[in-house]
């Protein structure tokens, strides 16, 4: 039976993934480092404690869906650290000719669940695999990343209906809530609070979290597979550009790479917080 990664273990594999994930975008010369980071718990949570990924071509796998699709560098970093390729191909970012572009293309690296790129359509597809799932009597679980930008939406709120109306509770989705978009806060674009209350208003079962914090990430994820008849939601508040105290919280690392310099800060730093 494989030895699940204890929190103090998950914590420092998600310093090393957010090192690696600003290494790649710094390598490209561009990228979204924002959401990465404020992702990269609650991701590594899952894919190295509690979702069942043994291969990228298993049946018997859990899907996994990367809804905001621009946050595609922490997804191709979480994938080599699998070991579904190599981890020196993640410097391959962004560049001509190489499998890990700007946004995912399903099966390119192996792990990538379905293409991304225009929002709001990962969630529908979640509930499609989940269905599909319950049908042909799997033992598969489907999980969807989303964001508070990204749920302004309308068709995240048609597959939120769906998978309520159905009952998939192999269906879990993720709310990266970290409160900025790419034109600024999500409040004062289209404001979407109070998110969990929506959700519930659904008919799903939802957990609210710090997202940052790798207890409370484990325990949610732990919590959403013991849900009967009805499908749970995680909102994560989370901070944008988490680990970094100049990316933390600005709008402007929603999409920009960090130069050089700003790469040793944020590598310095992260190596800091793994000594408190």
């Amino acid at each position: 039976m494989e030895t699940l990664l204890t929190i103090q273990e998950l914590k420092h594999l998600a310093t090393e993934i957010r090192k690696d994930t600003l290494r790649s975008i710094t390598a490209a010369g561009s990228g979204h480092p924002g959401g990465s980071l404020s992702a990269a718990d609650i991701m590594t949570a899952l894919y190295f404690r509690t979702a069942n990924l043994a291969t990228p071509t298993d049946p018997n796998r859990d899907r996994i869906f990367w809804s905001k699709g621009h946050i595609a560098p922490l997804l191709y970093t979480l994938l080599a650290y699998k070991g579904f390729f190599p981890r020196e191909e993640l410097m391959t970012l962004r560049k001509f000719g190489s499998r890990l572009q700007g946004h995912p293309k399903k099966g390119s690296p192996p792990g990538v669940e379905t293409s991304g790129g225009s929002l709001g359509q990962g969630l529908s597809i979640a509930v499609g695999a989940a269905y599909a799932a319950r049908y042909d009597k799997l033992p598969v679980r489907a999980y969807c990343l989303t964001g508070d930008g990204e749920i302004q939406e309308g068709q995240i709120w048609e597959a939120l209906m769906a998978g309520a109306h159905f009952k998939l509770d192999n269906l879990c989705a993720i709310v990266d809530n970290n409160g900025l978009q790419i034109d600024g806060k999500c409040s004062e674009v289209m404001c979407i609070d109070d998110v969990a209350a929506k959700l519930r208003a659904f008919n799903w079962h939802v957990i609210s979290i710090d997202g940052n914090d790798m207890e409370q990430c484990v325990n949610a994820l732990d919590e959403a597979k013991t849900v009967k008849g009805q499908p749970t939601a995680i909102v994560a508040h989370t901070i944008k550009g988490k680990g970094v105290s100049f990316m933390e919280n600005v709008v402007g690392w929603h999409g920009k790479a960090p130069s050089q310099d700003e790469l040793a800060q944020a590598i310095s730093e992260l190596d800091a917080q793994e000594g408190e």
